[in-house]
């Protein structure tokens, strides 16, 4: 048996690799998306006020930054028993959408549209956001910059920074926001709607219309047929700052939804020893199944692509008519497709912007009524967003003195594990045949990781018995493996 790795993947945040299994007739045997960089903020998070832990956990990732202090902003309310006034909550949506922009921006235009843009078996010398740019020509490059920086801005101004915020306080938001800047932020949202048809436009301009590319898009090599869970609001649309979890399975049946802690009734995780990551699963369904798809599975992923199969519609115009064409393209629901996270993407990042720009032009915006102040200390908290990979699970307690004991943090990648595993096998057997390996070909692999935007330096946080799990394989001179040295 021969095997092949990919080490490290590209294009994703954080350090990984793919391990392809080659049989004795050169095909795939089996695949594995491993995680092989370890960080350990649940443990170091025990001790610390739980006022400071959004500005330590916005820290965790440089891209990522908004959504863990967002999630756990909402998960100090509960620690502290407050809810925030109307004012507070809008300032917190409208940072919360601003970076959604920026992040999908980021992901779509450097890590995502690159294979197509530039095209999957381009040199990977040019096969990135500078062969990209070059591509479609340095002015749209320019336009697509400024624009995202423009949803920057937004971030800053309303989060004190432009990378890891501070303006986060229990009950509420320490950032008032002024006429003056209301009106700013009100123009630069009305280009940031530009950029997400910009973006939807460059999508179908590059993807929808080349029929190479949709075999790609709509074919069974990147098809993973598992359940979803996203967030909807109380008309069952899509939702990003608050809602109800809803859960379906494979074939598009609903399984249960959950508020806060009820997440412990639904999600359960596995570890296996040859990753840092772990496998949730939904224990609703039954045990752990394993690593597989279709009927019966209850592997679940999350994300742009999950919330499009979970949710009855957008809430916003323009994002809800490229919904439906969506939908209208692909047929049948859920879809499984695993490209189609990049198409959903782009159709999330124009929703975000018309978010921005609807609580920009909201009277109640700029209210001083920002912040509920605590009176007491409850001493638990779970906050749950829909970050822009996906659901995003803060949960901590706290002694009475709001000092953290425990920490947990389920995050998007941590969701989609079992899937992209599911993924990046699947398109292993289908790309590789008679052990005709080449870089195009696993390019085509590492294709069916990228849609799911992994960030492994959020994902992998949980430190066992004082120690980092550590495997050892020591083999001879004839790459025979002679010892095996574990620590758990």
């Amino acid at each position: 048996m021969k095997k092949i790795e990919i080490s490290p993947i590209t294009r994703l945040e954080g350090h990984g690799k793919i391990a392809i299994f080659l049989d004795d007739a050169g095909n795939v045997d089996d695949a594995f998306f491993q995680t092989v960089e370890f960080r350990g903020f649940e443990k170091f998070l025990q001790g610390m006020p739980m006022e400071e832990v959004p500005r330590t956990v916005s820290t965790v990732c440089g891209v990522c930054r908004g959504v863990h202090f967002t999630a756990s902003m909402k998960a100090s309310d509960g620690v502290f028993g407050v809810t925030p006034p109307p004012a507070g909550r809008k300032l917190r949506e409208l940072f919360f959408n601003a970076h959604y922009v920026e992040d999908h921006s980021v992901i779509l235009y450097a890590l995502g549209l690159p294979d197509f843009v530039v095209g999957p078996e381009a040199n990977p010398a040019v096969r990135n956001v500078v062969g990209l740019i070059n591509a479609v020509g340095a002015e749209t490059g320019r336009e697509v910059l400024r624009r995202r920086g423009l949803a920057v801005k937004i971030f800053e101004l309303l989060g004190g920074k432009p990378n890891h915020p501070v303006a986060a306080i229990p009950g509420g938001w320490s950032k008032q926001l002024s006429e003056e800047e209301r009106k700013q932020i009100e123009e630069w949202s009305q280009e940031l709607v530009g950029l997400g048809e910009l973006t939807l436009k460059v999508f179908e301009d590059v993807v929808l219309k080349n029929d190479k590319y949709m075999e790609l898009v709509t074919g069974d090599m990147y098809k993973v047929e598992v359940g979803y869970m996203g967030s909807v609001d109380e008309n069952d649309n899509i939702t990003y700052y608050d809602g109800t979890q809803k859960i379906i399975d494979s074939a598009g049946n609903p399984v249960g939804s959950f508020n806060g802690k009820e997440y412990l009734d639904f999600i359960s995780e596995r570890v296996q020893p040859w990753t840092y990551l772990k496998f949730p699963y939904q224990k609703k369904i039954g045990p752990w199944k394993g690593i597989v798809e279709g009927p019966g599975t209850n592997i679940y992923a999350v994300g742009p692509l999950a919330r499009m199969n979970i949710v009855g519609g957008m809430d916003t115009p323009l994002a809800q008519q490229h919904f439906e064409k969506f939908h209208a393209t692909f047929g049948a629901r859920p879809v499984h497709n695993v490209l189609a996270y990049h198409w959903a993407r782009a159709i999330e990042l124009l929703n975000a912007a018309e978010k921005c720009l609807q609580l920009s032009r909201d009277p109640e915006i700029t209210s001083k009524d920002t912040w509920t102040k605590p009176t007491s200390c409850p001493g638990e908290g779970v906050g749950i967003i829909e970050a822009p990979r996906g659901t995003l699970i803060h949960h901590y307690t706290t002694d009475e003195r709001g000092i953290v004991t425990n920490a947990n943090l389920i995050v998007a990648t941590t969701h989609n594990n079992a899937p992209i595993n599911l993924a990046v096998k699947k398109a292993a057997k289908h790309f590789i045949k008679n052990g005709d390996v080449s870089p195009a070909m696993l390019n085509y692999v590492e294709m069916a990781f990228r849609p799911y935007d992994l960030c492994l330096a959020c994902a992998t946080h949980t430190v066992t018995g004082g120690q980092s799990p550590l495997l050892v394989e020591i083999f001879d001179n004839n790459g025979t493996l002679y010892k095996t040295l574990k620590n758990f």
